[in-house]
């Protein structure tokens, strides 16, 4: 082989490496205030890194398998006040708050957060209906508990993880009034709307999610309570456009009672508006 043959395969190979390397992504841990970023690569190679089975994978809606690290291995042990989040950020706007006792369980009867890395080398396939896959970063659940953590707790595509305050600490106006009853039905609303709605919607212009729309004018104010609770359940039932993103809410999910919890909070907070 000629000198300037060898050169230019050298070339070549260093360009696909180049490459290689260019296609890495990066996810950002901020904890504590303290920030990390990690390559595909370098998760992969963790030590922690294992290869893991998901029996109901939400993203894909049947069983997956994924190399992963326990996401208790990313987070340090730094203290946090007991009402703090995770937040998980995607690339698309999804903004998952997730509560820290459960982020942090290691315990297999209740339900572990592994976060599964996409080996650019060995793409995942595309999701059902999606031109793109749920990589480069993506937090499923094992355990027996698994099937417990709801779908919206299930974040695809993460771009960041950082603590947060407690949603309705960092956003006051999502609170329900202190003098409320702690059995209250419209605090169980007020959850559930945090870890089903937030994630995608801002309410009173609180929430840090831009993947669907904003709600500065309360649904209840446009939409009769069954209409909200069938567009809940299922938007394509009640009206569908090409560009919809908000999926169908099975009952595994989000129950009939559950629903109506979500609606009871979204009309008790119509009364408790802030200026537009």
């Amino acid at each position: 082989m000629s000198k300037r043959v060898l050169f230019a395969v050298l070339l070549l190979t260093l360009g696909a490496i180049g490459d290689c390397a260019a296609a890495q992504s990066l996810i950002k841990l901020t904890i504590g205030g303290k920030t990390q970023s990690f390559s595909q690569a370098e998760l992969l190679a963790r030590p922690d890194a294992a290869e893991i089975h998901v029996p109901q994978d939400v993203a894909y809606g049947t069983s997956a398998t994924y190399r992963a690290v326990p996401l208790a291995d990313l987070l340090d042990a730094t203290a946090l006040p007991a009402d703090s989040v995770l937040e998980a950020r995607a690339t698309d706007g999804f903004a998952a708050q997730l509560p820290m006792d459960l982020v942090r369980n290691r315990d297999p009867a209740i339900a572990v957060a592994w976060l599964a890395v996409e080996d650019p080398a060995q793409p995942w396939p595309k999701l059902p209906g999606k031109p793109v896959s749920p990589g480069p970063f993506y937090l499923v659940w094992v355990g027996r508990g698994a099937a417990s953590v709801r779908s919206e707790q299930w974040p695809y595509q993460i771009a960041q993880l950082a603590t947060q305050p407690s949603p309705s600490a960092r956003w006051p106006v999502l609170a329900v009034d202190p003098a409320l009853p702690a059995t209250d039905p419209i605090r169980a609303g007020q959850s559930l709307f945090i870890t089903q709605c937030l994630a995608c919607h801002r309410l009173n212009h609180a929430g840090s999610a831009d993947t669907g729309p904003d709600l500065p004018m309360n649904p209840v104010e446009y939409f009769q309570p069954a209409a909200l609770s069938r567009y809940i359940r299922n938007p394509a039932s009640v009206r569908d456009w090409p560009g919809r993103t908000m999926p169908a809410f099975p009952q595994d999910q989000l129950s009939d009672r559950e629903i109506d919890l979500i609606v009871a909070y979204l009309a008790y907070m119509a009364q408790r508006k802030v200026g537009q």
